[in-house]
């Protein structure tokens, strides 16, 4: 039987293994376009921006070990998309298909909101990702678009898959103005 998951704001503590989860999907997937693995330090940067930002940036802890994290980071940085976030979700290989990925994306989604964000999109690499795809579309995320051949890895032309979902209020309203360090 698998131990429960407990989804809670990553700590400094929690850099290493984020650091060893997410250079295995680099080294050995599509997901990310990056080709090389960055160092624990790079991703310690990473993490501090995104926090910094006051975005969430949350991992999945199983039997006291982290098996997964998830961040929302601005979409782009000039100031109009300032409510619109991006949203990265990684699972350690060893927990792929327990339902980790749901869990931290459905807790994702909240925080964003309680951060004044509207949208959330998903820029999944390779449309053969059923994976990511399944996952964004049930937790209320809708295609919106696929790039093709943008990325070119392992010797290969990549797509990447382009979904959108509102968060909260969405475009219904105008949203509270907040300051993210984007202007």
């Amino acid at each position: 039987m698998t131990s429960q998951v407990l989804i809670r704001p990553s700590k400094a503590a929690d850099i290493a293994v984020i650091a060893e989860i997410y250079g295995y999907h680099v080294l050995n997937g599509l997901a990310s376009f990056e080709l090389l693995a960055p160092s624990v330090d790079e991703m310690a940067k990473r993490r501090a921006d995104v926090i910094g930002r006051g975005f969430p940036y949350l991992v999945a802890e199983q039997g006291g070990r982290v098996v997964g994290y998830a961040y929302a980071s601005l979409y782009r940085t000039r100031p109009a998309y300032r409510h619109t976030l991006e949203d990265s979700v990684y699972v350690h290989r060893d927990h792929a298909g327990q339902g980790i990925g749901r869990a931290l994306l459905e807790a994702l989604i909240p925080a964003s909101e309680k951060a004044g964000c509207r949208q959330m999109i998903a820029i999944i690499g390779d449309s053969a990702n059923r994976g990511s795809i399944a996952l964004h579309a049930a937790c209320g995320f809708k295609r919106t678009g696929t790039l093709k051949a943008v990325g070119y890895k392992f010797g290969r032309w990549v797509d990447s898959v382009i979904m959108q979902r509102s968060i909260g209020e969405g475009a219904k309203t105008p949203p509270a103005e907040r300051d993210n360090g984007s202007r």
